[in-house]
């Protein structure tokens, strides 16, 4: 309910709104996702660590944008996408959340240490999980997306509407 309510707020604030699905905004996220984790792996070949931490991370963001935009989904929130990747997509959310505590981390604090294998681990998780995010958006189709949009209207309205 905790969720649902700060969604629910997010609609309210034109945070997150239903808008109309968009081919073209899904494949320029899709591509970007496909940029970040390029240049992840340039960052991390060079040894830039750090920074790889954070391109990792939007990879995995910009494929959850390309998925909420196949269903008419407009969401400037992170926290947001991830609890409607959750309970609209019934997809687990966990390795996003934990690569954004480590994009935080390494983006906003100085002590802490990282190695080039924790470095490895996150882009295959971001390879793994946007793989796994396309498929998902390939095996959708209208009447999925039709059903998507009705949910997500339910559930941003809230249990007040």
């Amino acid at each position: 309910m905790k969720r649902q309510n700060f969604l629910s707020k997010l609609f309210r604030k034109g945070k997150i709104q239903i808008v109309e699905p968009s081919v073209q905004v899904q494949e320029a996220y899709r591509r970007k996702s496909e940029s970040y984790l390029i240049s992840a792996k340039i960052l991390l070949e060079n040894g830039r660590l750090e920074e790889t931490v954070s391109m990792a991370y939007y990879s995995m963001y910009y494929m959850v944008l390309a998925l909420l935009f196949k269903t008419g989904i407009k969401c400037e929130n992170h926290s947001g996408a991830m609890i409607l990747l959750e309970h609209l997509y019934g997809i687990d959310s966990s390795h996003l959340a934990a690569a954004k505590r480590e994009r935080i981390d390494k983006q906003y604090y100085v002590d802490f240490a990282i190695t080039a294998e924790d470095v490895r681990d996150s882009i295959e998780e971001a390879e793994a999980f946007c793989a796994d995010l396309l498929d998902f958006m390939e095996r959708l189709h209208q009447g999925d997306i039709s059903r998507l949009r009705d949910e997500a209207v339910r559930l941003l309205e809230g249990p007040d509407e």
